[in-house]
């Protein structure tokens, strides 16, 4: 499930969680954001079971696209306990596959620090 965020407190509290989340940036403005809008739903359902999305605005959210060095959109931030693990930021367009194959990345490297202990 794709969960618009909501405030920078909620964006906080889900990043520190043991499951994986991934922070989507995008704007409504953005063609390729609404590229990936059809296909994106999917995407998070075959995924939910191991990781947790959260969409965040950046025009809405400029404070967390600071944070995080967003310089082009759509952007994905994944988070294990509140860390940083993995990006994908770039300005350009991505394919269902190069997203799938990120959150691939993403579970891997999240279980990878669950075994370290971390």
């Amino acid at each position: 499930m794709l969960k618009k965020l909501e405030s920078v407190g909620e964006f906080d509290e889900a990043i520190a969680s043991a499951k994986p989340t991934v922070a989507l940036f995008k704007a409504d403005w953005c063609k390729d954001c609404v590229y990936i809008d059809p296909f994106m739903p999917d995407v998070a359902a075959k995924y939910a079971d191991r990781l947790t999305f959260l969409v965040v605005d950046r025009d809405a959210f400029p404070e967390l696209g600071e944070r995080y060095n967003i310089l082009g959109i759509p952007s994905f931030v994944a988070f294990y306990k509140g860390n940083e693990t993995i990006t994908f930021i770039s300005k350009l367009r991505k394919t269902r596959e190069e997203i799938e194959g990120f959150l691939d990345r993403v579970v891997q490297v999240s279980g990878e620090l669950a075994k370290a202990g971390r």
